[in-house]
């Protein structure tokens, strides 16, 4: 079944063969259509692979500057304030180029819905480290494994956060392997937002095969790696459900 507020003779996805992306856009996609927000939603889209999801949704949506998605969804908000804003955006537009964003953004406890994806790499510019390369991994500026000791572990975005969100921040990091998870997850995330009271990141780590060069038996073993360094659950919940 094909979530209603996809554009249909947009399909097939854009993406590169096995890429998680198609996995989370059709859960945000059905929780969209759960919660009847299409005529409301407004879709910040970052450059990378993110902005390929521009014409998968019958949303309206923004294409922004790299890393600057978050700050653009945080003024239309207070623009809007009855829009639905949803900031999509890679590891890089959260925690390198964009991180200075986000973190005022939490501090600021802007009611908006930011979604990272996380699958360890700068996979649109041809597979460079990340903030989440994993140690020892290897990508095309690291061809000998990342090493940390000289680059420092690998980044957690949302334990970042948390110190500077307030009661009402709602925190998660989910995995592509359970897209029922991450549909749930993302649903509690939009929700908090449509309270009017707080902040929402979901991480959600994802795979890059072609990047990763990778099978489909090895893509998820090293989903499976990066979900044991990176801790899945909610890390955070507004104060009210805690």
């Amino acid at each position: 079944m094909i979530p209603k507020c996809y554009k249909k003779e947009s399909l097939p996805h854009l993406f590169c063969p096995g890429c998680g992306y198609g996995v989370i856009l059709k859960s945000l996609g059905f929780t969209i259509d759960q919660l009847k927000i299409a005529h409301q939603t407004v879709l910040g889209l970052d450059i990378g692979c993110a902005l390929l999801a521009w014409n998968l949704f019958n949303v309206d949506t923004i294409q922004t500057h790299h890393g600057r998605t978050i700050p653009v969804m945080a003024g239309l908000k207070l623009a809007k304030p009855k829009a639905i804003a949803l900031a999509l955006v890679g590891d890089g537009g959260a925690y390198a180029i964009g991180l200075q964003s986000l973190l005022h953004s939490a501090h600021r406890n802007d009611p908006i819905t930011v979604i990272v994806v996380n699958n360890s790499l700068y996979a649109m510019t041809g597979g460079q480290m990340a903030p989440t390369t994993l140690e020892g991994e290897i990508t095309t500026t690291t061809p000998l494994g990342r090493d940390c000791q000289k680059t420092g572990l690998p980044f957690l975005g949302p334990e970042t956060v948390i110190p500077l969100t307030n009661q009402f921040a709602y925190i998660a990091r989910v995995s592509i392997r359970n897209p029922f998870v991450l549909e749930e997850t993302f649903k509690k995330a939009i929700l908090n937002q449509m309270k009017g009271k707080g902040f929402s990141l979901v991480e959600v780590l994802s795979v890059c095969p072609t990047n990763w060069k990778t099978d489909a038996e090895k893509t998820f073993q090293f989903l499976k790696e990066m979900e044991d360094y990176y801790r899945l659950g909610e890390i955070k919940k507004p104060k009210e459900e805690a």
